[in-house]
């Protein structure tokens, strides 16, 4: 481990794998909960050699608040080794749960999940019993609009760095099948009755503000949607986003 910008710096193990991350600490008196962020697509000029690279900011922020939190690179993104693939990103995620939740003051698990990271996040706290609640922000429910054309998607993460070995995948159909396979609505059913937070801005012109409904409405009861006021979808940078996911750690919490 090592110290950069007041965030302890962390590699975590998964499928053989070394993937880069930091951890933000509370202070004394901190909660027992624990806070994984979880990043989706890269985008930007760098594409995956930058992906991620403000979420130690959210990370520490959260810490200030008193939760442990663990802002890390999925495979393929970042410093992390490894090549894209759906499963891949799962069980990275999986990783990082058990990671902090090692941790001697966290007990249980939270997501927060930003684009594809909220996907993801609702589909591997499905069935998680270390996760005890999920926020998904600006989540699409499935992506499998990029894996009907699996050639294409393979094309595009290998462009912006995402998939660095040549000869992979090994089967590029099979590859997009299982990206296609991924679908939070369903999975957000099995969430329930654990706590969803749908976290969607309403000028946002990626993902459709009815991904968000549906989503909230898979989880109900036990689901809040709340719509940020002309908001894109870069919410993390949105000073009523960050307060409202704040909310709710401190709901999980208690």
């Amino acid at each position: 481990m090592g110290r950069q910008n007041g965030l302890v710096e962390v590699t975590i193990e998964s499928g053989g794998l070394r993937l880069r991350g930091h951890v933000g600490l509370p202070g004394p008196g901190g909660r027992n909960l624990g806070v994984v962020l979880c990043h989706g697509f890269p985008s930007g000029a760098r594409g995956a050699a930058t992906a991620a690279a403000t979420f130690p900011e959210l990370a520490d922020r959260i810490a200030r608040g008193g939760w442990p939190a663990l802002a890390f690179n999925l495979r393929g993104t970042g410093a992390s080794e490894g090549d894209f693939d759906a499963d891949g990103w799962l069980a990275d995620l999986r990783a990082g749960v058990r990671f902090l939740a090692l941790r001697g003051d966290v007990a249980g698990v939270c997501i927060i999940g930003f684009a594809e990271g909220g996907t993801l996040a609702i589909c591997e706290a499905a069935d998680d019993d270390l996760v005890v609640g999920v926020a998904a922000v600006s989540a699409p429910v499935r992506l499998g609009e990029w894996a009907q054309h699996p050639a294409r998607l393979l094309e595009h993460v290998r462009r912006i760095g995402m998939v660095r070995t040549p000869d992979f995948p090994p089967d590029p159909l099979a590859w997009g099948r299982r990206v296609a396979a991924l679908d939070s609505r369903v999975a957000a059913k099995r969430l329930a009755p654990r706590p969803l937070l749908v976290l969607h801005g309403s000028e946002d012109d990626v993902v459709s503000t009815e991904d968000a409904r549906a989503l909230a409405d898979a989880a109900a009861p036990s689901s809040e949607l709340h719509e940020v006021h002309a908001a894109g979808s870069r919410l993390r940078h949105d000073p009523r986003a960050v307060a409202t996911l704040l909310g709710w750690i401190e709901r999980c919490s208690n």
